[in-house]
Parts: structure tokens; C-alpha cells; sequence
């Protein structure tokens, strides 16, 4: 045993320690919060040496806290003198040199007798604590004083001390308030600790701004009767004078209520759920009110001094975390705002592709995450998906998010390969700085080639779904995450089925505190081998009905691996997408000669296979588009080269060569006889580029196709 801690106290290093040590620093930090401090001491008086000892600071530089580590009970200082004479002291000066204007010290009562003081350090200008403040420093000493009881051993009282059981309902309520986060928490606080420990039948927390009182909670009162009690606050009300004075008003029944208050007792006790007495409670934070707690009884109540005291004592516990979490809830719906923003209000149905997606933003924590998805819409009816997360909250990763966003939209318009676009997303996550990390999905789905390419940087993998109802998720080696790789990366590629669904997803669907990334795939996995084959489902003959199956699989993965949203940590985003391969009836592809021959030939080549078609309305620009990029090739490029016709919602003209060169446009002068033959590409075609392939290059042009849908043949 260690000669140094009384028989039976816990050891140092065990976990009923370590939950005392947090709860004396927490007590601190309320103390110090509670009474506008700049700082806060606790000193454990030892009564066989007649010595205080400081064991804990907040706020407070161990070095400028020296000259109180140990303190004679008969000394001058705040701490001496609160135990030496047992009730709250107060000091003028600044006696540690930390500038502050005084310090207000409290003894810490223990079960038999004093454990120690309770100090707090003020701040110049602020003033000497009111009432409140000083009843809840009271309140903190309390709950202090029993966590050095029982640091030192002593055993639990048989019989309850007075205040005893207000001092535990003090620490429930002041633990449950510290892991509140949001409004909606210190609201279901309030109702688990003070509604039903007082007998309280009903309960109203209201937040004071821009003049009025906005209601974000209610217990045990129907909706439309507090709706005649809303709108701007008028005088010879409760709520206005509770707000006005900052002191709780009590009334024991409706005649009291009436002589104080006649103008608003009708009103009160009129209606579907009349009340008999109340406590009007002001929320008091950094010594403004931010708001009015309301708790009422059917029967008409007496309410003792303790209760008043009691009261009062917790409605500062609530004040204080009702303004933290208000500050929360703010930056937080504009960190969503900002994110819903930043994210695709719609995403296209592209005849490669319908895809449905869902964001869902954490249930608990600090700040909304980076999470976000795209489906782009590329030449020849490709379809780039993309799904990413930028590592870390808050609204600074949410703005990064938009960036790498609209870096990939930009960087999928030049038709870039997978591993080429996130190695030019790499170098752009790495310029804004160490500490900045993103991992990221891009998949590039091929309606022609019935292929799925794609590259990771640190992200979970794909989940493709074939017709047949095999689920499969390709196991490869992952990039690390984008600020932290070294290009090249890799890129994956597989055949993939007319009618696949290809799943998407970030780490917070998958990994939560109960499962890891693996366990969470292989869950995803399963969810999809259940729900996701239904050949009635996907039918690819109607659009509209495709949708609705993949945003129906998409609730239905989500209400499967995440159950209980409101206890998720980290935001999560789902795509999935149902692909459709281009029919071969809408495909011709020629070969072409490697000489001038070739632009002649290629003008009756696109001749016959429009009017095939039925497009021979577009016949003569399509010619002088294709006549335009053979001429290109022979003028800069070299052979072999091909020609290809793809009918979809828009003709795709396609020719491939074999020279990497880069078209541009040149700007011709008047006198120049060349150079305007992209310029005419330009001004004919809906939209025209270039991607290039590991041998080859290919320069695209698109037209709209008059009434295109009923040009189309029937899928077979």
C-alpha cells in the first residue's frame, strides 16, 4: 500500500481515478466558465498538517501558480482564509501576478468537514459575480468537495447530508450538459434532470434573440396551445421580466399568477393543457440572458427555499451549455449549408448511366465532414463517377471539398485518364499545405466498350452488382490518400455487364466505432447481394423507373449499415449507379486509308451510315465536321487512322490516329489561307475535344439530334 494515500482511496493509474481526475477538471472549467474567470485552482487541505496543497489548475500557468502550491491554513490568501473561515471569500488584487482583478474562493465541504477551497481568478473590468454566478460556484464546490471524498477513500454516507441529494442531481446534470453538443442535447438534459426530479409536469426552453423568444424544445404541452404564447416579447409578461432582471420568478398558483401577471392568466390557463404552477427560469451565459426555461405543474406547488436555490443553480448549468451549443448548432448549419451547396442539387440521366446518391451528414460530433460525389457526363457517352473525402470537419474542409469538386469537373472536360486526373488532384491537395489530405474514387464507365476504369487514392473500393446477381469488389492495392501520394497511380480495369450496378461509397458508410473498413464491406456486400438484383427492377426501358429502383437500393443500403444515424460521427455519401451499354445497331466504326483519299472517303462513309439511320438532316454538317478531322490528321497526325459514328442522344463523330500532338484553334488573320478548320469544328458542333490513349489520340465532335429519341431503333 502506498504510505502517501489514505486506506482505501484508488490507486492512481486505475479508472475510477481517472474518471475523479476528469471530473475535477471539469469542475474547474464550469467554475471558471461559470463565473467569468480567467482561471481556477482546487487545493486539498490536508487537516494533519494544516496545510493546502494544490493538485489542480485550470486556465492558470503551473509557474505563475507556484506561490499558492502550498499554503499554511492561517496565511492571508483567498484559499486560507475561505476554508480557515468556511464561507466564500472575496480579494481585491492581483496575488499570483496573472493580472487578474481579484479572486473569489470558496471552502469545499466534505462529509466530515472541509476537504479543501474551491479558487477562481477574475477578470479586470467584469465586475464582482452576481448572485447566480456565485450560487452555482457554490454548486460546483459541492460536487468538488464529494470527488475529493472519494479520491480519498472515504466511504459513501449512510445517511444523506443536507443538500446531499441536491449536489448529485448537480453532478448528473453538469456531467450530461458537458457531453451536450447540440440545442436538442441540453434540451433532453434538462428534461431527464430537472423535469421529473421536481415533479414538473411540463417543461418550455426558449433562446432570447432579435427581441423574441424562439422555442426549441417543449415537454408535456400540445403544439397549438403554445402557439398563442409566440411572437415578440411585450412588457408586464414573466418571460419579459425574468429576461430583464435575470432572476427566476416563481408563481404557486394561478391567483398568484393573476395578481402579479392579469394580463397574460387568461391566456395561460385557457386551452388543452392549463398549468397551476411555474418556475420561470433565466438562462444566464457570460452575464447576458440567452434565453427563458419554463417548468410547470397541474396542481398548484410550493416551492421551498432549496428548491428555489436548487432551481437557480441549474438554470446556470443550462445557460452556459445551452449558448456553447447554440454556437455549435450555428456553425454547423452553415457548414452544412455550405456543403449542400458545394454538393450536385440533381444528378444527369445520361443514356451510359442513371445514378441516385445520398450525403448524410454525422448524427454527433463537432462539424460536418468533406464528403462528396459527382456523376460527368464525357464524350462518346462515357460517365465518370466520383465519390472523395477531404480528412478532418469543419467548414474549412467543406470549402476544400468544393474545391477538389470542381478541380475534377474541370480536369474530367479534358477527357483525362483516372490515374492522370488524380495525380493533377494530388498536386493541387498537396499545395494547400501538410495538413491537408483527401481520399478519392474515379471511375470512368465505357457504354461502348461495356468497361468500368477507374484509379483510388486511399478510398474504399468499388462494389459492382452484375445482373446475374453476383456482387464483386475487386481486391487491389490502394494509392495513398491524395497530399500524401507519389504519382503515378494505378489504374484498374474490368469488363462489366449491360445492366451492372457499379456502388460507390465513403469510409463513414462502411467503418463506424463498432466495425472496421473490412467488416463494413463485407456487410455492404451482403446488403447488396439481398436487395440490389431485381431483374423487374432495373429494365432500362424507362429512365424514370430506373431511378426510382437505384434511390430505393440506395435507402435501402443506408437504413441497413447505418440503423441508428443520430449516433454516427462522420458524415457518409453513397452513389450508386445503374449503366446501360450503347447498343451495337447505334455503333459503325471505318478504317481509313493513310493518304488524302481518306477525308473523301470518310464523307461517304458518314453519308450511308446517316442516312441509314434516318439522320439525313445532319448529313452535310456531319461531312464537313468529319472532312475537317481527317484533314487535321493528314495535315499534323499520322496514321493509322479510324473513323467511328455513335448514335445516342447526341451523333458522336469520332477519328482516331496515331499521333499524342494537342489540336488547338489558332486565331487567323484575314490574310491567312489556313488555320480556321477548328474554328469551323467549333461553330458546327454542339461541343468538340480530344482524349488521348496509351498509342492514339482521339478528336470528338457531338450535334444535337433533332427529336432524337424518336430517331432511336428499339433496343433489342
Amino acid at each position: 500500500m502506498c504510505p502517501n494515500r489514505p486506506e482505501g482511496a484508488e490507486p492512481e493509474s486505475s479508472p475510477a481515478a481517472g474518471a475523479r481526475a476528469r471530473a475535477l477538471a471539469l469542475a474547474l472549467r464550469q467554475a471558471t466558465t461559470g463565473v467569468g474567470g480567467r482561471g481556477a485552482l482546487l487545493h486539498r487541505w490536508d487537516p494533519g498538517t494544516g496545510r493546502l496543497t494544490l493538485v489542480a489548475v485550470d486556465g492558470v500557468d503551473a509557474e505563475a501558480a507556484r506561490p499558492w502550491a502550498e499554503l499554511r491554513e492561517e496565511q492571508d490568501a483567498p484559499p486560507s482564509c475561505a476554508l480557515r473561515r468556511g464561507v466564500l471569500v472575496q480579494a481585491a488584487g492581483d496575488g499570483l501576478g496573472t493580472g487578474a482583478a481579484g479572486t473569489v474562493a470558496v471552502p469545499l465541504i466534505g462529509a466530515a468537514g472541509p476537504v479543501g477551497a474551491l479558487s477562481v481568478l477574475l477578470v479586470p473590468g467584469t465586475g464582482e459575480p452576481d448572485d447566480i454566478q456565485l450560487s452555482f460556484l457554490h454548486a460546483v464546490a459541492a460536487w468538488t468537495a464529494e470527488c475529493l471524498d472519494f479520491a480519498a477513500g472515504k466511504p459513501p454516507h449512510r445517511e444523506p447530508l443536507p443538500g446531499h441529494g441536491r449536489t448529485a442531481r448537480t453532478m448528473a446534470l453538469t456531467a450530461t450538459l458537458a457531453e451536450a453538443v447540440t440545442v436538442q442535447d441540453v434540451v433532453r438534459a434538462v428534461a431527464q434532470h430537472v423535469l421529473s426530479p421536481f415533479g414538473a409536469d411540463g417543461m418550455i426552453v426558449s433562446v432570447f434573440e432579435d427581441g423574441r423568444l424562439t422555442r426549441v424544445g417543449e415537454v408535456g404541452y400540445p403544439a397549438d396551445y403554445l402557439r398563442r404564447f409566440e411572437g415578440p416579447l411585450n412588457a408586464g409578461m414573466p418571460v419579459t421580466d425574468v429576461l430583464r432582471t435575470r432572476r427566476a420568478q416563481f408563481m404557486e398558483s394561478p391567483a398568484q399568477m393573476y395578481e402579479r401577471y392579469p394580463a397574460v392568466t387568461d391566456k395561460i390557463l385557457m386551452g388543452t393543457s392549463p398549468k397551476m404552477a411555474w418556475a420561470f427560469l433565466p438562462l444566464i451565459a457570460s452575464g447576458r440572458a440567452v434565453g427563458v426555461s419554463v417548468l410547470s405543474y397541474n396542481q398548484p406547488r410550493l416551492f421551498s427555499e432549496e428548491d428555489r436555490a436548487h432551481l437557480t443553480t441549474f438554470s446556470a448549468l443550462v445557460g452556459q451549455a445551452l449558448e456553447r451549443a447554440r454556437l455549435y448548432d450555428l456553425e454547423h448549419a452553415r457548414a452544412q449549408e455550405l456543403q449542400s451547396a458545394l454538393l450536385p442539387r440533381t444528378l444527369p440521366r445520361l443514356p451510359g448511366a442513371v445514378a441516385a446518391a445520398r450525403y448524410l451528414p454525422a448524427g454527433r460530433g463537432e462539424q460536418v465532414g468533406g464528403d462528396w460525389f459527382d456523376v460527368i457526363p464525357l464524350s462518346a457517352d462515357r460517365v465518370a463517377l466520383v465519390v472523395g473525402d477531404v480528412m478532418g470537419h469543419g467548414i474549412a474542409e467543406a470549402a476544400t471539398m468544393g474545391r477538389l469538386r470542381t478541380a475534377v469537373r474541370t480536369l474530367a472536360d479534358l477527357d483525362m485518364a483516372p490515374d492522370d486526373l488524380l495525380g493533377h488532384l494530388n498536386d493541387l491537395v498537396s499545395e494547400l499545405g501538410e495538413d491537408f489530405y483527401a481520399t478519392c474514387l474515379y471511375a470512368v464507365y465505357d457504354p461502348v466498350g461495356r468497361t468500368c476504369c477507374y484509379s483510388l487514392a486511399g478510398h474504399p473500393p468499388p462494389v459492382f452488382v452484375h445482373p446475374d446477381g453476383t456482387v464483386q469488389s475487386p481486391v487491389v492495392s490502394p494509392d495513398p490518400p491524395l497530399g500524401a501520394a507519389t504519382p503515378p497511380f494505378a489504374v484498374h480495369e474490368l469488363p462489366l455487364p449491360d445492366g451492372s450496378l457499379v456502388v460507390l461509397c465513403t469510409d463513414g458508410l462502411i467503418e463506424s466505432g463498432a466495425r472496421d473498413a473490412e467488416e463494413g464491406l463485407a456487410e455492404l456486400l451482403r446488403v447488396l447481394g439481398r436487395a440490389a438484383v431485381r431483374p423487374a427492377r432495373f429494365t432500362g426501358a424507362d429512365q424514370e423507373e430506373d431511378f426510382r429502383g437505384v434511390a430505393e437500393l440506395c435507402d435501402t443500403v443506408v437504413a441497413e449499415l447505418l440503423p441508428d444515424r443520430e449516433r454516427t460521427t462522420d458524415d457518409a455519401a453513397l452513389l450508386i449507379a445503374h449503366t446501360r451499354a450503347l447498343p451495337p445497331g447505334d455503333i459503325a466504326s471505318f478504317g481509313l486509308p493513310d493518304d488524302p483519299r481518306a477525308a473523301g472517303r470518310a464523307r461517304e462513309l458518314v453519308r450511308d451510315q446517316l442516312s441509314r439511320w434516318g439522320l439525313d438532316d445532319l448529313s452535310t454538317t456531319t461531312e464537313l465536321l468529319v472532312s475537317e478531322l481527317v484533314g487535321n490528321v493528314i495535315r499534323h497526325g499520322k496514321g493509322p487512322m479510324r473513323l467511328r459514328l455513335l448514335r445516342s442522344r447526341n451523333l458522336t463523330c469520332e477519328v482516331y490516329d496515331g499521333s499524342l500532338s494537342t489540336p488547338r484553334i489558332r486565331h487567323a488573320t484575314y490574310t491567312d489561307e489556313g488555320g480556321r478548320g477548328l474554328q469551323l469544328v467549333a461553330a458546327l458542333s454542339r461541343r468538340w475535344g480530344a482524349r488521348y490513349l496509351s498509342d492514339a489520340k482521339c478528336i470528338w465532335t457531338e450535334q444535337d439530334i433533332p427529336n432524337g429519341s424518336r430517331c432511336r431503333e428499339p433496343r433489342t
